[in-house]
């Protein structure tokens, strides 16, 4: 039997488009939209109730979210542990997280004044569709007094119970606390250093532990297609044009700024560094998308790490510490842009004036505040902090929620854009970045070659 092999450093055989992984993530959307439509048009049943269609997007995209919600926990844990015990490789380790830390905080500084221009630029409270009897609390409020309090572990695991009482029942839910989990396995991670080589054992076991549990990560992301239309057309079927269009100008200034932020910022950050803005979308992309789509930085972090050690070049034992860190504290969208201009907002909306002290708070919270959204429920947190903070109604939370789902899209996709831009930014500045790599990015199929390797 003979065998054909492709000459030296001959380029491989292109796949067909269909069959990538991007091209499928765009169909996917583009037939969630149509059935959402359909959906929507066809209205509920004789009960009232969701349709067959509606109900069958919910349950298509809620098991998705929850297939990578499963995984956050032991990926988080394992994935933090084991990028502590890579750093003791690279040199100025110390040097790297400050620097991490100290572009994250200027990225979102320059984020937030984005959205406080915008705010004052478009005025969207004073442009609003909806009237005061659609305001109403939400149903969780960030504080500072909760956000110190998150820090300290409640138990080894991060595990915290709620409990929510509708018609009468009362139903509990444990659920994990991200930013305790993160401090927990922080300080896991730097005590496997200092206990030395008695500890080999024990990272030996991380590291198996975390392959497995990429490897299973990876077969639910190449389930996104399919949870891509379930999430889309659920949104399209609940939500549809009517609710946008009341919030039509406050959706307007959150997608304004973001883009702003994508294409304007990181670009020009990009371009100060010398690195080719086109090249790191070209490499960053299936991050972005499926951060998109699937609205959780946590369940992106994977394509995310992939993304940019293999595409972007940032070494493997610096982006494996600064992509997990950057999941959980680095979301310009959700804790920059979002809060800034939705304080705005609240403020038109209810005629209460900002002084100068006002939009300072605001940056302040911005900046500082970014981790009290990954250790509590999300944005709606972080708004509602951002809110207590200035004095703000928090029943005008109650007005943006309808269309959250729809503006999370765009928020995530920012955030996971800065994780993976900061790793690739700071490498640069200290000499650590593959350059022939990044100048490549977007010449690999990511998705596919991480899920084969991993």
């Amino acid at each position: 039997m003979t065998t054909t092999t492709a000459p030296a450093g001959a380029a491989p055989a292109r796949k067909p488009f269909y069959s990538s992984f991007g091209f499928q993530v765009l169909a996917a959307m583009v037939l969630g939209l149509a059935l959402g439509w359909v959906a929507r048009n066809i209205g509920p049943d004789a009960a009232g109730q969701p349709n067959w269609l509606a109900t069958a997007l919910a349950t298509i995209g809620s098991i998705f979210v929850q297939l990578l919600q499963a995984l956050v926990p032991p990926l988080i844990f394992t994935a933090i542990v084991a990028s502590i015990s890579n750093l003791r490789q690279l040199s100025n380790a110390a040097a790297l997280v400050w620097q991490t830390l100290l572009w994250f905080a200027i990225t979102a500084f320059v984020a937030v004044l984005i959205g406080i221009a915008l705010g004052l630029l478009i005025q969207p409270g004073l442009h609003a569709g909806v009237t005061e009897s659609s305001a109403r609390a939400p149903a969780y409020v960030g504080s500072w007094l909760d956000f110190l309090k998150g820090l300290v572990p409640a138990n080894m695991f991060g595990l915290q119970a709620t409990t929510r009482v509708d018609g009468g029942a009362a139903t509990t839910r444990l659920g994990f606390n991200v930013l305790q989990l993160l401090v927990i396995s922080i300080v896991v991670g730097v005590a496997a250093l200092k206990v030395g080589d008695k500890a080999t054992p024990f990272l030996a076991l991380n590291e198996s532990f975390l392959a497995i549990v990429r490897k299973v990560l990876w077969w639910v992301i190449r389930l996104t297609p399919i949870g891509t239309v379930g999430l889309l057309g659920n949104a399209v079927a609940q939500y549809g044009w009517q609710t946008l269009q009341q919030l039509s100008w406050y959706a307007i200034a959150i997608y304004i700024g973001l883009a702003i932020v994508l294409l304007v910022v990181y670009p020009a950050l990009l371009l100060l560094h010398g690195l080719s803005p086109m090249r790191f979308f070209a490499g960053a992309w299936p991050a972005i998308q499926l951060g998109f789509v699937s609205r959780s930085s946590i369940g992106t972090l994977p394509v995310t790490e992939a993304v940019t050690e293999k595409s972007l070049g940032v070494p493997r034992e610096y982006a494996a510490f600064a992509v997990p860190l950057g999941a959980t504290t680095k979301m310009d969208g959700c804790a920059a842009i979002y809060p800034a201009i939705s304080a705005i907002f609240v403020a038109q909306f209810y005629g209460v004036p900002l002084g100068i002290q006002e939009y300072v708070l605001i940056a302040f919270v911005s900046v500082i505040g970014s981790a009290a959204t990954a250790g509590l429920t999300g944005a709606t947190v972080m708004l509602t902090l951002t809110l207590s903070t200035l004095g703000l109604p928090l029943a005008g939370v109650g007005l943006l929620l309808a269309i959250d789902p729809i503006l999370d899209m765009g928020r995530t996709a920012v955030n996971v854009a800065g994780q993976a831009l900061i790793p690739t930014i700071v490498a640069k500045r200290r000499g650590l970045l593959d350059q022939a790599q990044y100048d490549r990015a977007g010449d690999i199929e990511v998705i596919d070659g991480a899920a084969k390797a991993a």
